[in-house]
């Protein structure tokens, strides 16, 4: 499958799971398609305010496939399915991404090449509020060129549940 046709396939794939999955209260985040021998393997990364469950996987993996089994858009060629949450390791590129990680600390790469480390305060769909070492920074979407969550094992005020505290799912 070329480039261009696993592209297309990839966003007929993304449009036909957005309302069925958005109805789960879920966001796509990616659609992959990657070669496997004779087979491929699709993956589809979801997210929601609040986070991913395993219980919320499930319903999008039974979702997903319900889905794909009524529709032609996989073709003939055999796929495994694999549904998940969005890691930690995903940039931070939508201001839905921003909300979701309020309070966590991310490392912020902007456009013009500092390189700032800090807590998300908030955000809006325009620009989020840093802290930056005890001091208040306000960055435009536009002016971030890379963030990314930093792992953190004993992050201020997570909550105890017995998990870690990255990305759950």
């Amino acid at each position: 499958m070329t480039s261009a046709r696993r592209d297309a396939t990839r966003d007929r794939i993304e449009a036909e799971l957005t309302d069925p999955l958005r109805a789960l209260g879920l966001d796509i985040e990616a659609v992959e398609i990657t070669p496997a021998g004779k087979r491929r393997i699709l993956r589809v990364a979801v997210d929601q305010d609040g986070g991913v469950t395993l219980d919320d996987v499930a319903a999008a993996t039974r979702e997903v496939s319900q889905v794909l089994d009524a529709s032609d858009v996989m073709g003939e060629q055999p796929y495994t399915l694999e549904v998940t949450s969005r890691g930690v390791d995903r940039p931070l590129t939508l201001p839905r991404h921003w909300r979701r990680n309020a309070d966590r600390l991310v490392k912020v790469t902007t456009t013009g090449g500092e390189v700032l480390t800090g807590r998300i305060l908030g955000s809006d769909e325009e620009s989020v509020e840093v802290d930056v070492s005890g001091k208040k920074q306000r960055l435009a979407f536009a002016d971030v060129a890379k963030a990314l969550v930093q792992i953190e094992f004993n992050r201020p005020g997570a909550r105890a549940t017995g998990r870690s505290t990255g990305k759950e799912a």
